[in-house]
């Protein structure tokens, strides 16, 4: 059940990266000055997705909390870094944000870090 809830966290993590990447993409670029930034900010609130990958924090760390009931906090914790390599793909795939050398170096020591801290227990 530990993997279980670690998955969902990290699945409810990266979705609500996801889609709050999207909705600020469609709201717009965050304006200067209070009263634009209050604009802006009350059509984000009022947005049912925005409020979706709020939501999925919240379960994501509900989940996180069992997850960290089950598991060492050091073995759990290096699966959440999954989540870089995810956002990555993801971005790509849905914003089309670009995927350089660099950022898969980054990607590839996370998951060797992954494996490593994985093997230790």
């Amino acid at each position: 059940m530990g993997y279980f809830y670690i998955s969902m966290c990290l699945a409810l993590t990266v979705y609500g990266q996801v889609i709050l990447k999207w909705r600020i993409n469609q709201i717009g670029e965050i304006p200067d000055g209070l009263p634009a930034k209050l604009s802006f900010f009350a059509t984000a609130f009022s947005d049912l997705y925005v409020w979706s990958g709020l939501a999925a924090a919240i379960l994501a760390s509900g989940f996180w909390m069992a997850a960290i009931s089950k598991f060492d906090l050091n073995h759990a914790y290096p699966f959440m870094s999954s989540a870089f390599v995810l956002v990555l793909v993801l971005s790509h795939w849905l914003f089309g944000e670009s995927i350089t050398g660099y950022k898969v170096a980054g990607v590839i020591l996370i998951v060797s870090g992954i494996a490593v801290s994985g093997m230790s227990t």
